[in-house]
């Protein structure tokens, strides 16, 4: 779909685009924590406000197992995770505000709140601070001990991708046509690298010529050249969550090749028409997808585990 790194920065790593596999399975509630962790919320909140102020750049880590935590885990001499694949490495950041938001719940609540959760609550936030619209966030999950980096690198979809091959994507998780284009409006923030959308703005006519010209400022033609330079995929209010991303592909300015395909003179032109005339229609829709997105595929009851740590399982299964 799209794939979007200074130490001295940080992000909160949001759980937008997770392509699973499975089917949707619910056993999750909003008041899961009401008895066992009734002050959860205030410090996720606040670490997550803390990190914005600092950069509001958004990546949406992509777990192919389902909202597990999956990504969080850290390889080791034994053990190969996700987050060196193809579309996270040099992409996907803000592991250490993950460790943050994780340290300040187990101060008020040690050992009850996964690290899958914590990712739910904290996107929710994330959207919320950014001036985006807020919802009542399903939890109960439980983190997954397993990883898969090959799994990751054939499952998720690039930045490439057509729309019939977007469409395809996430039907195959039970995500509609409608529920697709909803979700790419986080591209209203965070920023893509060069190499992501560099054979777009060298190569392709329908995109706006000014944007192109000014993309080029930073991005060389030739692969290997500035790969990682940073551009904002909404050019005008890249720290605002908002609906002028789809503003932005109606005038042929969307930065990366599969999000232009959204409105390319096919089947979803009409979505994105209306979500960029009205804002209200977005945000509902947005939400609506967000929470049937967290459905799929869960961890719950005894599977899985409560990590300790969200960059490493735990040494022996935890119950709580």
């Amino acid at each position: 779909m799209a794939s979007f790194s200074s130490s001295a920065k940080v992000i909160v790593t949001l759980a937008f685009f997770v392509l699973f596999i499975g089917s949707s399975s619910a056993q999750l509630s909003t008041n899961f924590y009401s008895q066992s962790c009734p002050r959860l919320f205030p410090p996720v909140k606040s670490v997550v406000q803390s990190a914005i102020s600092k950069e509001a750049r958004i990546e949406g880590p992509y777990n192919v197992h389902g909202c597990d935590g999956s990504l969080l885990l850290d390889d080791t001499s034994s053990f190969t995770g996700e987050k060196r694949a193809a579309p996270n490495v040099n992409s996907v950041r803000g592991f250490d505000v993950v460790d943050n938001i994780k340290s300040a719940v187990e101060n008020v609540c040690p050992g009850v709140v996964s690290c899958a959760d914590i990712l739910a609550i904290a996107s929710r936030d994330s959207v919320v601070t950014l001036g985006g619209p807020s919802w009542n966030v399903k939890l109960g999950r439980r983190d997954a001990r397993t990883a898969s980096q090959a799994a990751a690198n054939r499952s998720i979809p690039p930045p490439t991708f057509n729309l019939n091959a977007l469409i395809s994507s996430f039907s195959a998780v039970g995500l509609s046509t409608r529920d697709m284009v909803a979700l790419s409006g986080s591209h209203t923030i965070g920023q893509a690298r060069c190499t992501n959308f560099r054979a777009r703005i060298y190569n392709e006519t329908n995109l706006d010529s000014s944007l192109a010209q000014t993309r080029q400022g930073n991005c060389p033609r030739t692969a290997g050249s500035g790969d990682n330079n940073l551009a904002p995929l909404d050019l005008q209010t890249p720290t605002t969550f908002e609906n002028n991303y789809y503003k932005n592909l109606v005038n042929r300015r969307g930065l990366l090749h599969s999000d232009q395909q959204l409105f390319n003179g096919g089947s979803t032109d009409s979505i994105v028409m209306t979500y960029s005339s009205n804002p209200n229609t977005f945000n509902s829709d947005f939400v609506a997808a967000m929470i049937k997105m967290g459905d799929i595929k869960p961890l719950t009851g005894t599977n899985g585990e409560i990590r300790k740590n969200c960059r490493r399982r735990n040494s022996k299964l935890s119950t709580a």
